[in-house]
């Protein structure tokens, strides 16, 4: 049986690209989640009005990874402690949050930020968002797969 995981860190065909390099992730969908808009478009995400952050949907067997390990390789994938920032990306399309769909998720996401911090693993404080899942609009196909269809997979 798989599990679902959503993850917003940035330009969304980095952050897929990077998650499916992970043993046990199953597959990855791009979207939208976190906004008030329904269906949004890209357009609409990048005119930063729909308040939706740039998405990946990890499908991925608990018994291969755990929901632990994916958490603590979404902070080696982007930088969180940015605000609305990550590498030449800006804006709130780009935030980090780890959307969470029960409570032992949110719980996770919430100790390793707390045990990251206290390591100081970063210059500075972690500024990811710990939010509960909102509905996930998946993008428009020309957005999926991106680096493999382009064959930019190994340039991560």
């Amino acid at each position: 049986m798989t599990k679902q995981a959503l993850f917003a860190g940035g330009c969304f065909w980095g952050v897929e690209a990077a998650f499916q390099k992970l043993g046990g992730v199953v597959s990855t969908q791009v979207g939208y989640s976190g906004g008030h808009l329904e269906e949004p478009s890209y357009v609409d995400v990048c005119s930063d009005t729909s308040g939706h952050a740039e998405t990946v949907l990890v499908t991925y067997d608990p018994k291969k990874i755990s929901y632990n390990n994916l958490v603590e390789a979404f902070f080696e994938i982007h930088d969180p402690t940015a605000e609305g920032l990550n590498c030449a990306d800006f804006g709130t399309q780009y935030r980090s949050v780890i959307f969470y769909t029960d409570p032992q998720e949110e719980k996770t996401a919430r100790d390793v930020i707390s045990r990251l911090n206290k390591a100081g693993r970063f210059s500075s404080a972690i500024n990811t968002q710990v939010e509960p899942a909102t509905i996930f609009w998946p993008a428009e196909n020309y957005h999926q797969q991106y680096y493999q269809r382009h064959g930019l997979v190994d340039s991560l």
